[in-house]
């Protein structure tokens, strides 16, 4: 197998590999956001609050819709990393395979349902009846990109368990640059193109995923991680047993906070459309805000899989500890930035003076989470890459379902109103941070590895 940008884990300075691994992540991170808030930033500036808010309400169905694949990626990635790490490159080779065919298949099954049901789960959020034609015609659109989602999304994962996370990037470079291109050319109509409003901004992104997870597809192939052969193409019992046992709980985990988000969406909504697009702002913010973290949480996972792998548990452990040190001491910085700019930041996406005043609440507040959410996320992803997926669905449940989303809807009907809902923001990652790190001390995590000394090698999961 080709190495080029693959990374061995399993040696050299933790701190740096966390860093250095991170870099292109976190820029491909913020491509990814930046994609996406492109569109914001049009539909807010040229189409108005409306489309903006209508835009805002999509996302939490369409991460509902790839929430339980999104988890058999991760579990494709703790499995290559652990491979990796344990120099099993026929195994590597056989998951990268197989979960690619499964994960596209399955984002055509999604597409097909969320073409179906889009208007009936915009309902169930109680979608304001002034934005639902934008809503509907957004989120029509932006589904039939969901099978290039999955497969980019499982490519990338496939890569960055083996070390690589400078492909990746250069996928999302492509995609951010021709969405960046076509965004203006169909919201605004610019010949000789027509204006497609909010449908114009689905159709940029759907074209610009399927152009990056085609192109990242034929690298998977010339780097030798795909394989044309039955035997790799059409995943075996075991392999797939493996891959649900891992991926089971982590999708299940997504779903979860797929659930939650929408949870959270309706209490938003019961507010009007002000308050929709003022939160639909003020979270573009936070994903950029957030985007270390996410980062950080990648990279503590592959250097995770890569030395449980080996066998190495107390280099493990330097992983975590590195983990929390690097993602905390990138979160606090951010989160100062944030509450400090939060005027300015916000008005980047709109000029309707009371959406501003709304938004600016939220950041204000919101940025003390930040810090809390890196170290939740810093030790969930460890957890994940030691393959402990099922703590990490359990920890979510717990702090999503018993801590955010009851405290948002006691505190929204008090005189705090919709501020009520962004205090909600701050207990939740506290409350995660506290039962991931507890977990971690127990150590039971290191009886989840794939590979153990008692173990005959990949029983479980070799074809």
């Amino acid at each position: 197998m080709q190495r080029g940008n693959l990374t061995d884990f399993t040696q050299g300075s933790i701190p740096r590999h966390l860093i250095v691994f991170s870099i292109p992540m976190l820029i491909g991170n913020l491509l990814q956001t930046f994609y996406n808030t492109v569109d914001s930033i049009w539909v807010g500036r040229f189409l108005g609050p409306e489309a903006l808010a209508a835009v805002s309400v999509s996302f939490p169905i369409v991460f509902l819709l790839v929430a339980f694949t999104t988890g058999l990626s991760m579990a494709a990635s703790v499995m290559v990393a652990q491979y990796f790490g344990a120099k099993k490159e026929e195994e590597v080779k056989r998951t990268a395979t197989a979960s690619t065919v499964l994960l596209t298949l399955l984002g055509i099954g999604l597409m097909v349902v969320g073409l179906l049901f889009h208007q009936n789960l915009l309902a169930l959020i109680r979608t304001p009846s002034g934005i639902m034609n934008f809503a509907t015609s957004y989120l029509y659109f932006f589904l039939f990109g969901l099978p290039f989602m999955f497969l980019y999304n499982n490519i990338g994962s496939v890569l960055r368990g083996a070390g690589d996370s400078k492909t990746p990037l250069l996928l999302l470079v492509y995609a951010t640059l021709l969405n960046i291109i076509l965004d203006p050319l169909l919201i605004l109509g610019i010949p000789p193109f027509p204006r497609l409003g909010v449908a114009g901004a689905a159709i940029a992104t759907t074209i610009s995923q399927g152009f990056s997870a085609i192109w990242g597809a034929i690298i998977l192939k010339r780097g030798e991680f795909f394989a044309f052969e039955k035997s790799y193409l059409i995943p075996c019992v075991s392999f797939v047993r493996t891959l649900f046992r891992l991926g089971l709980p982590a999708g299940v985990q997504q779903t979860i906070v797929s659930l939650g988000h929408l949870a959270m969406m309706a209490i938003v909504n019961s507010f009007g459309k002000t308050v929709v697009a003022a939160f639909g702002a003020a979270t573009r913010v936070d994903q950029f805000s957030f985007l270390p973290a996410l980062s950080f949480s990648i990279a503590i996972s592959s250097l995770a899989g890569q030395n449980v792998g080996a066998g190495n548990f107390t280099r493990a452990r330097e992983v975590a500890r590195w983990g929390a040190i690097v993602a905390g001491g990138f979160a606090l910085p951010i989160a100062i930035i944030v509450f400090a700019l939060a005027p300015q930041l916000i008005r980047i996406f709109t000029t309707d003076p009371e959406v501003i005043r709304i938004g600016i609440e939220y950041l204000r507040i919101v940025s003390f989470s930040y810090v809390p959410f890196a170290l939740m996320f810093a030790y969930n992803g460890f957890l994940r890459g030691a393959g402990d997926t099922l703590q990490t669905m359990v920890n979510t449940l717990l702090t999503l379902w018993l801590v955010r989303i009851p405290v948002a809807k006691l505190l929204s009907v008090t005189s705090l109103a919709e501020r009520g809902i962004w205090v909600s923001f701050i207990a939740g990652p506290v409350a995660g941070y506290l039962i991931a790190y507890f977990y971690y001390l127990g150590g039971k995590w290191e009886e989840k590895a794939l590979i153990r000394k008692d173990q005959r090698p990949f029983q479980e999961a070799a074809c």
